[in-house]
């Protein structure tokens, strides 16, 4: 099978790209963006369509296994994971491949994504002392531990800007495991920034809740959470909430 690709390439420290056409081969039905990738990348002798050498294409991956969430970039427009994503799935048209636009590029499909990590440091988002886990909680700690911290869900959110005080769900969401864990939330420190940096800044579009690669349900999530560092209410049986 023969896929015709257009990858945008950015060298490090240039802040233009442009738009390399690639042909690529494989005899793999279930070949995904990210063993295309990778099978660009072995081959030394691969040129585009003009006969340029293509050289080394940048691009991160670990897991490779959709637990990771670092090979998220924009596959045909919209952020998903390389390795989620089979080439079957999409079409014949050319696959247009580039780096997610709410973070700055390192090279090519390469983003830094340090302003979500950074988030949450600035949040405090962990626990200062321990918490026992109880069946009523339980739903919502689990849901939001699944959470891959990959930024699709900002890429698409219309609120969030790198540098702006909304931290976009990417913070959200780990945040509702914490505020799940606490007794009284609303009279926190945690609370408080949630209020400010979540809360005043969510304008409930709720963009990223299709997005999400785990399938997180996001808005349910949303809801606990006001709830109980809002408006200081008690949501009982989340777990079933969530489901």
């Amino acid at each position: 099978m023969i896929y015709q690709f257009e990858i945008s390439r950015t060298k490090h420290g240039d802040r233009t790209s442009r738009l390399q056409r690639i042909r690529w081969e494989t005899a793999d039905e279930s070949a995904t963006v990210a063993s295309a990738l990778t099978g660009m990348n072995a081959d030394p002798d691969l040129r585009d369509e003009n006969g340029e050498a293509v050289g080394h294409i940048f691009w991160e991956c670990s897991c490779l296994q959709k637990k990771c969430g670092a090979c998220a970039m924009r596959i045909n427009g919209v952020p998903r994971l390389a390795c989620d994503t089979p080439l079957s799935s999409l079409g014949k048209k050319p696959i247009r491949l580039e780096p997610l636009k709410k973070f700055p590029v390192i090279a090519d499909l390469m983003t830094d994504r340090q302003i979500m990590f950074d988030n949450l440091r600035e949040m405090k988002i962990w626990l200062d002392r321990e918490c026992s886990q109880t069946e009523d909680r339980d739903g919502v700690a689990f849901e939001a531990s699944r959470c891959l911290q990959c930024g699709c869900c900002l890429e698409v959110c219309p609120n969030f800007l790198p540098g702006g005080s909304f931290t976009g769900t990417a913070a959200c969401v780990p945040a509702s495991r914490i505020i799940a864990e606490m007794e009284s939330p609303a009279q926190t420190e945690l609370g408080c920034l949630y209020r400010k940096r979540i809360y005043e800044g969510c304008g409930k579009s709720l963009s990223c809740r299709n997005i999400c690669p785990a399938g997180i349900d996001i808005d349910k999530l949303l809801v606990h959470s006001n709830a109980t560092a809002v408006w200081n209410k008690s949501v009982h049986s989340p777990g079933k909430m969530l489901h």
